[in-house]
């Protein structure tokens, strides 16, 4: 079946100006999406980051711009209306709760539950989705591979036939996982894995309705983003590995710091490596499809010998063995020149880290990657301390690594599991005695 739609013309990048985005609010009241009045663009709220490159920064947006952006969104990239219900998982110290209460505008029903998402079984966000008819499910790769880890079937167990679309945000979502849902949850379930923070409050680039789906790609850079990889040079990156910068601004784009009357810290923080472009922290790679795979933090890259490697490209062939749990591997530059690449493996009952298994992880990552994400060390921790939202605390534990101060690098507060992130000091001071 196919839907004519009225082209639409969103402001060019090379143009975003108060004017051109009040045409575009002129286009979404005339369209009956949304009325907007007043000085909508001079309001402001705030937000904080989650603490995964370090302590939590109090981040100043426009709530014109964020509205702005995620009426783009919601009715556009998720290509929400009146008959859908929206549910993604998350809290309210998440950015994605911005997203889900943002449905709202788009005329959606929104489901917001507070609980989590693996009790009393794996089976509850499922089970919610098929008591509400929920069209679009959002969840995260850690979720769908906690499913897949404990046989959970979406498809055979519940009923998933309003089910259009699901989402996937927090971390990179890995190839199987997209043929996991295939497999479980639906083929005609669209995947749309997205990239983007709380920083902007919103995404870089994600899926699109209108383009196909790939597994480990996100379909296309998002509309009104003017993405692109570059290399240490500034120069576009195709096909290989570059960092993820916006070229031209974005309505969503903070106004400014919480505490930082100079904009220093601003600057610094996304303007600081390329004088006057938005550089984000992220590895990606656009493709010759203009697809775009995200490889992890930049600023947590593994980089040996001159090679940068994405940490995710480890977790993909050690988080899919039975014997482990989680997995954390970070890259330390050391004294002297010297490059040290641990992995640390949380493991499951009944299995310990025995040269049987160091060889076995050693061979698949060599196979499953290549040679040179083989870690120099294999270490077992108790857990992999990750933020409230769920990411993976790589650059602290770096820090930690080459000397920092736990209190330092991250603020406990915005830490799951303070005693986790305490292991790893603690080993630390250990393995230096």
């Amino acid at each position: 079946m196919s839907v004519d739609r009225e082209p639409i013309w969103l402001p060019d990048p090379d143009e975003v100006t108060a004017a051109s985005v009040s045409r575009f609010a002129r286009w979404l009241t005339e369209h009956g999406r949304a009325e907007l009045t007043g000085d909508y663009l001079e309001l402001w709220r705030w937000s904080v980051s989650s603490g995964t490159t370090g302590r939590p920064k109090g981040i100043v947006h426009s709530t014109g711009g964020v509205l702005l952006e995620h009426l783009k969104a919601m009715s556009l990239s998720l290509d929400l209306g009146e008959q859908d219900t929206f549910f993604w998982y998350t809290s309210p110290s998440w950015m994605v709760w911005n997203y889900l209460v943002s449905g709202l505008l788009a005329g959606a029903r929104i489901i917001c539950y507070d609980g989590s998402p693996g009790y009393p079984s794996g089976e509850a966000l499922w089970a919610l989705a098929a008591e509400h008819r929920v069209t679009l499910l959002g969840t995260s790769p850690a979720h769908l591979r906690g499913c897949a880890e404990a046989g959970v079937e979406p498809a055979r167990d519940h009923d998933l036939s309003a089910l259009r679309s699901l989402g996937s945000s927090g971390s990179a979502l890995p190839s199987d996982a997209y043929f996991w849902v295939a497999d479980h949850v639906g083929r005609r379930v669209r995947v749309n894995s997205t990239s983007g923070g709380t920083d902007v409050v919103s995404a870089f680039a994600g899926g699109s309705p209108v383009l196909p789906v790939r597994p480990g790609e996100l379909s296309a850079p998002c509309l009104g983003v003017a993405l692109d990889s570059w290399d240490e040079r500034g120069k576009p990156v195709r096909g290989d590995v570059g960092e993820l910068v916006v070229t031209k601004p974005m309505p969503s784009m903070p106004v400014s710091f919480w505490n930082d009357p100079d904009g220093s810290r601003y600057r610094e923080a996304y303007f600081g490596t390329y004088p006057g472009v938005w550089r984000h922290g992220d590895w990606i790679t656009i493709t010759g499809r203009c697809s775009v795979v995200v490889h992890g933090r930049s600023d947590a890259t593994l980089n040996r010998h001159g090679v940068r490697m994405g940490s995710s490209d480890i977790y993909h062939v050690v988080e899919q063995f039975d014997e482990i749990a989680e997995a954390l591997v970070v890259g330390v530059e050391q004294p002297e020149g010297e490059y040290w690449m641990p992995l640390f493996v949380v493991l499951n009952p009944g299995y310990e880290l025995d040269d049987a298994l160091t060889g076995k992880i050693r061979r698949a990552v060599r196979e499953g990657a290549s040679p040179r994400h083989v870690p120099d060390e294999i270490i077992a921790a108790p857990a992999i301390p990750h933020t409230r939202t769920g990411k993976k605390l790589e650059i602290p534990v770096k820090r930690i690594l080459q000397g920092g101060d736990p209190r330092q690098v991250t603020d406990a507060g915005a830490v799951d599991n303070p005693d986790a992130l305490a292991w790893f000091a603690g080993w630390h001071t250990e393995a230096r005695i």
